[in-house]
């Protein structure tokens, strides 16, 4: 199916879900020509809402009901948040019709009726990194003097961006593994798995399942595939890929980099891939200094994203000129604030065990505030690989015990303070008891490890109750 009209006229597409990625589909499907049907399992308040405005705009919608395949569906066009044992696609299946992401979706719709060439990816996906990666990589290609956009899992719609008006030379796509398992047909110029830590595995299944949505991302590609040198589940997946003649597999390394990777030497970052003698010589890009923060795992984000860009052609000066005039999001690895000596940090989007870990392993000695909705992790490894670097813990949150439990067995000498409440005000505490165990030259480091839904509307309304309370602190003494 591609984007001219004569193909989806009249074509049954059932949408399944409404949300940020399902109503923008129907409305682009409808568009085309298509006879669009939107299932949905919620029929609350906002969702009726939602559905009126779809209904009078001629778009069919069943609330309650997204279980059940509509009749003579010819494709179904999923969110990515339905899981794939949803007795939808097992209908679906039986029938013997295709489902597809609004990734697909977009991929499939790339040849417009204007003839222009469509933009070229390049992709990034991994456990933890995406949005500072791809983000950074937009930066790069910015600085190159490209017209390129940070698009997909970070918030901007592909659909928007493959058929708005605006033309690019190249996009900057985050993908998850949601939206990967969905997107079967896409492939990208260039893409990185950045790395690999078990998460969302009541979706997928399995880590086998995980890891393997995660590598379709490499499926297709045509000049790299940009892996993570320390992390060989990376590699793994690039050897198993079906990939274009000649598309090349490119490490990155926080050490010196060999011949095809790109690496840190002396605080410089050097590639040893894009030059003409791989062998024997190597690209100065940029110094560990032009990377905010230099935290070891943000220079692994920078090393993927300047792989990327230079698998695209961007010239050195580029790279090192888009990673300077980056600044991450709020809530990720962001200093909030220096009193007497003592360095507090926000990490809140670090929600699970294998981002909190990288994050730990910036800072020495640290008092950690750690806690919130284990979503069925285990805290023994991070626990273990951290005990020598904290000075004391501060525990909030629904499952704090499992953490309390893991620091009984691995750091029974480090300090801990489990805070027996879950309501918000517990911030304000927990940064108290962290600025009492703190001494000069410490960080206190907002490194939950875990979800915040238990106490906050989200990683972001956490990280700026933590920030509001060290700025009481800064202000009074006192929080």
């Amino acid at each position: 199916m591609g984007f001219r009209k004569v193909s989806w006229n009249g074509k049954r597409v059932t949408v399944a879900g409404l949300g940020i990625s399902g109503i923008p589909a129907a409305r682009v499907l409808h568009g085309l020509g298509a006879v669009v049907t939107v299932v949905n399992d919620g029929d609350d308040e906002r969702s009726r809402a939602q559905a009126e405005e779809l209904r009078a705009e001629g778009i069919t919608v069943r609330l309650g009901d997204g279980d059940t395949l509509p009749e003579a569906t010819e494709l179904v066009v999923t969110t990515p948040g339905w899981r794939p044992d949803k007795p939808l696609f097992a209908a679906a299946a039986e029938a013997g019709v295709e489902v597809w992401g609004d990734v697909e979706l977009a991929w499939r719709l790339r040849d417009t009726p204007s003839g222009r060439t469509p933009a070229p990816w390049l992709a990034v996906t991994g456990t933890n990194g995406k949005t500072t990666t791809v983000r950074m990589l937009a930066s790069i290609l910015e600085a190159a003097g490209l017209r390129t956009a940070a698009v997909g899992n970070i918030g901007v719609s592909l659909l928007d961006a493959v058929l708005g008006d605006e033309t690019y030379d190249v996009l900057a796509v985050e993908l998850s593994s949601y939206q990967l398992h969905w997107a079967p047909s896409v492939r990208a110029h260039s893409a990185a798995v950045l790395n690999l830590a078990p998460d969302h595995l009541d979706w997928h299944g399995s880590m086998e399942a995980y890891a393997a949505d995660k590598g379709r991302i490499y499926e297709g590609n045509t000049v790299a595939c940009v892996y993570n040198v320390a992390d060989k589940a990376t590699e793994d997946l690039v050897r198993e890929a079906d990939v274009e003649e000649g598309c090349r597999a490119i490490g990155f390394t926080l050490g010196p980099p060999g011949p095809s990777q790109l690496g840190v030497v002396e605080d410089i970052l050097v590639d040893r891939a894009f030059v003409e003698n791989r062998q024997k010589q190597a690209q100065e890009l940029a110094d560990v200094a032009d990377v905010q923060p230099p935290a070891p795992h943000n220079i692994a984000n920078a090393l993927a994203a300047a792989a990327l860009a230079r698998a695209f052609g961007v010239e050195p000066k580029a790279v090192r000129d888009g990673l300077r005039a980056f600044r991450p999001d709020p809530h990720r690895i962001e200093l909030v604030e220096e009193i007497e000596g003592v360095v507090y940090v926000d990490d809140s989007k670090a929600t699970n065990t294998h981002a909190a870990e990288a994050s730990l392993a910036a800072y020495d000695p640290i008092v950690w505030i750690a806690g919130g909705l284990a979503k069925g992790a285990a805290f023994d490894e991070i626990v273990a690989k951290s005990a020598k670097r904290l000075r004391g813990v501060v525990l909030i949150g629904a499952d704090r015990a499992l953490i309390r439990e893991a620091l009984a067995r691995h750091a029974p000498e480090v300090p801990v303070v489990d805070l027996d409440r879950t309501d918000t005000g517990a911030m304000s505490e927990a940064v108290q008891e962290a600025a009492r165990l703190a001494r000069p030259g410490d960080t206190v480091l907002l490194a939950p490890a875990c979800a915040s839904m238990d106490m906050f509307t989200n990683y972001i309304k956490r990280g700026e109750a933590f920030a509001d309370a060290v700025r009481a602190l800064a202000s009074t003494g006192r929080v």
